[in-house]
């Protein structure tokens, strides 16, 4: 073979292997091979012979799983401030379209400034996992639990943070941490407790890898009467700059804090989700982002499988939105 035939070979190869790296990069934004089921479970119910109960888990759930039989990995997520887990339910059967099983809690109906409940509770489910979450998944679908990935949005990001940290002690092993605009009180100095951020060059040691999504919009208020929902130094910015490695950062340009909720968000707190946070222009794009970024992040570190995430590095035009920020922090 001449050189010049080499040359076009390699082009050629090349070529095919840039638009593999992208479609499947882009693969992770569309709904997987999976159908899934959607399935709303009670929390266990006190009774006076007994202060506790192994029929239901500690709070009630709302489980997004792949309907085809097998065995796969979990995710915890947890909602944002007053904010209903079912807000969230076309994001979490996004994940589990792609072979993941999703575990969304209600923490609460309403809370004040400590999230120390909240932390608590969360622990709670995790624990419950082990003995009662396979009898609240379709037939053959199996849990694997020898590690579970952890999750949340705005004030449940800062709660995943603080579970990763040990703020409450789980009997699980953590496989990957995610945060979604995490957010960790009203401002800088403004904290709500218990603190997450320290403000020190030392970075926060969580024992996994961690992905913080950001938006844009999220330190910008919608108007002259609602504050930032995401504020500038309590926001996204501040979590990643205190990971330590392996770490990755993406922000979504033109879109807001609360955007990769259902387009549909009912009663008094859906409403709220679209009057008090500045918001882009349809929430699709970005919860299609948010659940394609999830499941990059962990097919790579829960499955061993980094081609996605990978495609999203190297190609960060393939995401359904524009890209801001694009940060990795490798080993």
């Amino acid at each position: 073979m001449t050189s010049s035939a080499r040359f076009v070979a390699f082009l050629a190869y090349y070529y095919c292997l840039l638009l593999f790296t992208m479609a499947s990069a882009g693969d992770v934004f569309d709904h997987g091979r999976h159908g899934t089921s959607l399935a709303q479970v009670q929390e266990a119910k006190t009774t006076r012979c007994s202060r506790a109960s192994v029929a239901g888990p500690p709070k009630p759930l709302l489980v997004a799983a792949p309907c085809d039989a097998g065995e796969y990995p979990v995710v915890v997520f947890l909602h944002g401030y007053l904010a209903n887990n079912y807000f969230y339910s076309q994001l979490l059967q996004h994940v589990a379209s792609h072979g993941f099983i999703v575990i969304g809690p209600q923490l609460y109906s309403f809370s004040g400034p400590d999230t120390t409940g909240e932390i608590n509770s969360a622990a709670a489910v995790i624990d419950w996992l082990a003995d009662g979450l396979s009898s609240s998944l379709p037939p053959d679908v199996r849990p694997n639990l020898t590690a579970v990935s952890i999750s949340g949005h705005s004030r449940g990001g800062k709660v995943a943070f603080a579970l990763a940290l040990g703020h409450a002690k789980t009997s699980l092993p953590l496989a990957a941490l995610i945060a979604v605009d995490p957010v960790d009180g009203t401002g800088l100095g403004n904290q709500t407790p218990p603190p997450i951020l320290t403000y020190k060059e030392t970075p926060l040691h969580v024992p996994a890898p961690i992905m913080v999504i950001g938006t844009g919009l999220g330190e910008l208020p919608r108007n002259f009467l609602c504050p930032p929902c995401a504020p500038l130094g309590v926001s996204h910015a501040a979590f990643y700059h205190e990971c330590a490695a392996p770490a990755c950062h993406l922000v979504a340009r033109d879109y807001g804090h609360t955007d990769m909720m259902d387009d549909v968000t009912t009663g008094a707190k859906g409403l709220a989700t679209r009057a008090v946070c500045k918001s882009g222009e349809a929430r699709a794009p970005m919860r299609r982002f948010v659940g394609g970024a999830m499941v990059a992040f962990l097919k790579k570190w829960v499955e061993g499988r980094p081609e996605w995430l990978d495609g999203i590095r190297e190609r960060p035009e393939v995401a359904p939105v524009v890209l801001s920020v694009v940060e990795f922090r490798d080993e």
